[in-house]
């Protein structure tokens, strides 16, 4: 074993050992990491910027020291001299291995951009925003009437809204006179509504006649990605959606990895909680740009996120939802001001969070519920969340029943040997011929499949750089029904699958996906990524699985499919690998950024907050780590689609050989494999 440094990249998640001294640059050509450099690494571009993380990390199994990387040298300080390295950044053609370490490539160090998915669906929705603008005229100062200007404002709102009660934000105390007179003693003031016992709120001012526009910004906060809509509060019209990597991937890209770091690096949950809002306010801004606004004009936000990312938002150490019984420091709805949670928006900016249903089921959960309403469903309906960690709800008008299933990231293209983000040139969707065994593939970026005329040229700029999520979960279906991996997941030999594109691999079998003749990069899949998205699928049927049997029922009438990355999987697919209970393939359907499309929902229909906060409080939630049926359902759930479940509607649609590979003592490890992580 080589005992050169680790040098671990984040997100992609790429790794490989390096001899001290060599640039960190270098390092990410040879191991294929999309950083950026045009200079050729002469210090003058400032495009390869990285981020270098320190502590233990317990999943990558390193401890990073301070001095994993070399001294700043002098091209670096005559940078940050003149343009500046925030942040603790470096640059990666000037920073040296000199130990173990994690580097963050960001994205604006990026050839290929991350795409973020999660685009805002279409939906009608009630408009009933909980900001609106209020035009009013204020009686003049009168000597004989010695009441203050802020009272007499106050009275002529509460006058033409009929609200009691109502406040003025502190911060709007200072320029309220200077704006009267301005106005010449009309105002338009933007009026948060209280709900239910709470206080409505002035929240900005204007002199005059204002009609707006104001907005508001629904985010869904995930642990991989943040996505945000930023909406016409007076219309509903979404204006502008972005996207971005969350920054905390470099700490862990599962949220236990990010529990443990918080736990084993002293202020480790504070790094985190600052590196959260520090994208929040990079999307806030991104956001505005992009649709021509000013961010004093967005006066309300709504959140959605999972339990880990609900606390480490909040600034609340996630240490007690890493162990059981899982204790959420807070689970109820949340109204706070934008600048209490470090937000650079405007003062008055409100911020809504909604509920979280238990320790590992998060408001985005209840972004789900609000979004699809299985509760208001005569079918009995299947809502799987796909993602890093999955939500899965399932209930009719009978009611709901929600659980967690830890998946990983492998279906987001980490554990994958070839795996990446979905980006320009990756693979998105595999066809492989059943009788040749050859593959065609489409790419992010192009409309055309690989064996279309002008393909070469459509994918010229960008190349193919390798598999993402929705990608390896077809090609790997692909091979199950072209015979090419069997039913416990082997991949077979050259000889028994009949096509030389197998070829082995130490004691198991890989499938060439691209050869390198092909004027690419040779791209693969390995036996252990096949098993590492049977852990993944496992995982999220045996969740599904689970609440079929507190249910009492071995069948559902719908299944859909939600999340960013759920809105790209195939249902045949998905349900060739036994990621969802066997159903006719018709009743699978997408709904897209379902979590985003609920803050979206309790962003511009006030009653909808109301109308969550009860729903959740009626679901019957199931925790995942203490049912033991749910050991069982895993393993059974290794293969492909099941071991158990027959799924006969499926094999009435597609057939699936009968094939079984015997691959020396791959198959053993497989079957340890499985039983350790269904322990």
């Amino acid at each position: 074993m080589s005992r050169d440094p680790l040098v671990i990249f984040t997100p992609s998640g790429k790794r490989g050992r390096f001899s001290i001294g060599t640039p960190i640059l270098t390092a990410a050509r040879q191991l294929g990491v999309d950083l950026d450099s045009v200079c050729g690494g002469r210090g003058i571009c400032s495009k390869c910027q990285i981020t270098p993380s320190f502590g233990e990390f317990p999943k990558h199994g390193v401890t990073v020291n301070q001095t994993a990387l070399s001294n700043w040298n002098s091209v670096e300080e005559r940078f940050d001299q003149k343009r500046g390295l925030t942040g603790g950044r470096r640059l990666g053609c000037q920073a040296k291995v000199q130990g173990d370490v994690v580097i963050d490539v960001p994205p604006e160090s990026q050839v290929h951009k991350q795409v973020v998915r999660k685009r805002a669906e279409a939906r009608d929705i009630m408009l009933n925003p909980t900001v609106y603008l209020k035009y009013v005229e204020v009686e003049q100062p009168d000597m004989h009437k010695p009441m203050g200007d802020l009272e007499r404002f106050l009275m002529a709102v509460k006058e033409a809204t009929g609200h009691e009660g109502l406040e003025l934000d502190t911060h709007l105390l200072r320029p309220l006179q200077k704006i009267l007179r301005k106005g010449k003693w009309t105002i338009t003031a933007a009026i948060h509504q209280g709900r239910d016992a709470r206080t409505p709120s002035i929240v900005s001012l204007w002199p005059g006649y204002f009609d707006g526009p104001i907005f508001g910004l629904a985010v869904d906060l995930g642990s991989t990605t943040i996505a945000g809509h930023l909406c016409n509060l007076s219309t509903g019209e979404v204006i502008g959606s972005s996207g971005l990597m969350n920054p905390q991937i470099r700490f862990g890209e599962d949220l236990m990895s990010r529990v443990s770091y918080g736990m084993l690096n002293t202020g480790g949950d504070i790094e985190m909680t600052n590196a959260v809002r520090d994208g929040l306010n990079q999307l806030v801004q991104d956001i505005a740009q992009e649709a021509g606004v000013e961010t004093s004009q967005i006066l309300d936000m709504v959140f959605v996120m999972n339990p880990v990312m609900h606390h480490l938002f909040l600034g609340i150490d996630p240490y007690e939802l890493g162990q059981a019984p899982f204790a959420l420091a807070t689970s109820d709805s949340l109204d706070l001001t934008a600048t209490e949670i470090g937000l650079a928006v405007a003062p008055g900016t409100r911020a809504y969070i909604l509920p979280c249903i238990a320790g590992h089921v998060g408001a985005d959960a209840a972004g789900v519920a609000l979004s699809e309403a299985p509760d208001k469903s005569d079918d009995l309906t299947l809502v799987v969340d796909v993602g890093t960690n999955a939500e899965i709800l399932l209930g009719d008008r009978g009611g709901v029943l929600a659980c967690s299933s830890p998946t990983g990231p492998a279906f987001e293209g980490a554990q994958i040997s070839a795996g990446q983000r979905a980006a320009p040139g990756a693979i998105e969707h595999v066809e492989i011929n059943p009788t040749t065994k050859e593959p065609r593939f489409r790419v992010i970026g192009s409309d055309l499949w690989s064996d279309e005329v002008g393909f070469d040229t459509a994918v010229a700029s960008t190349g193919i750089t390798g598999i993402c999520g929705s990608g390896i979960i077809e090609v790997i279906a692909e091979m199950r029904i072209a015979g090419i991996v069997d039913a416990s997941g082997l991949i077979g030999s050259a000889e028994r699958t009949g096509t030389n594109r197998c070829f082995a691999e130490g004691r198991t079998y890989s499938y060439r996906l691209v050869n390198s003749s092909e004027g690419q990069s040779e791209i693969s899949v390995t036996n252990a990524d096949v098993r590492a998205i049977q852990m993944a699928k496992a995982a999220l049927y045996a969740g599904a699985r689970l609440l079929m049997d507190k249910r009492g029922v071995d069948q559902v009438d719908r299944v859909v499919l939600a999340g960013a990355f759920g809105a790209h999987i195939s249902a045949k697919h998905a349900m060739v690998l036994g990621m969802i209970p066997d159903c006719p393939l018709e009743r699978v359907t997408s709904a897209g950024n379902a979590a985003g499309t609920g803050a979206r929902i309790a962003l511009l229909n006030r009653n909808s907050r109301d109308n969550i906060e009860k729903l959740v409080r009626k679901i019957e939630k199931v925790e995942t780590a203490i049912e033991p049926r749910f050991q069982e359902h895993f393993v059974n759930a290794s293969g492909l689609p099941n071991s158990s479940d027959p799924f006969s509607t499926l094999r009435g649609v597609v057939n699936l050989p009968e094939v079984k590979f015997h691959g020396g003592n791959g198959d053993k490890t497989q079957g340890r494999r499985r039983r350790r992580a269904a322990r």
